[in-house]
């Protein structure tokens, strides 16, 4: 069992739900339209200021995600980070920021040129679809739980 029944219940009451729901799909199309213009770039030589603004935009959602992330932990869990359930997405997703604050740091003073500045967010992109899938698949357990959860009533019924 992922979520024990309080868990749930605070889990399904929390507005916080609502929005990693939606902040969810709408940081991965940033992502998606940010990594074709990096790919762009790489391709022609064209559009770099485009494709820095896509990856500022695109840490711009993660600390969004992130932060609000943290809050729905809380709400749940009673921690806003590392708890039981999400300890080690967690601990990944320490390393998404941390590489993304780094490039937001070399873009702002300057201290790469555009192609080692686009390989850290590449890198930084890579983190994030690691983390992104640890994410997924726990909701494809949490699903799963609920499910199970569900026959169990229905034949304790």
């Amino acid at each position: 069992m992922l979520y024990t029944p309080e868990e749930r219940r605070r889990r399904d009451a929390s507005p916080w739900t609502l929005v990693q729901g939606v902040l969810a799909p709408i940081q991965f199309l940033v992502f998606f339209v940010s990594l074709i213009l990096i790919i762009r770039y790489f391709l022609t030589g064209e559009g770099l200021w485009v494709a820095n603004l896509s990856i500022v935009l695109k840490t711009l959602t993660l600390y969004a995600i992130m932060i609000t992330g943290s809050i729905w932990e809380k709400d749940v869990f009673g921690k806003y980070l590392f708890a039981r359930m999400f300890f080690w997405e967690d601990v990944f997703s320490m390393a998404v920021l941390t590489l993304h604050t780094a490039y937001l740091l070399a873009l702002g003073l300057d201290l790469l040129s555009p192609t080692p500045l686009l390989l850290l967010a590449l890198a930084a992109y890579a983190t994030y679809v690691i983390n992104a899938g640890q994410f997924l698949w726990k909701l494809r357990m949490a699903r799963r739980d609920a499910e199970m959860h569900a026959v169990s009533l229905e034949a304790a019924q």
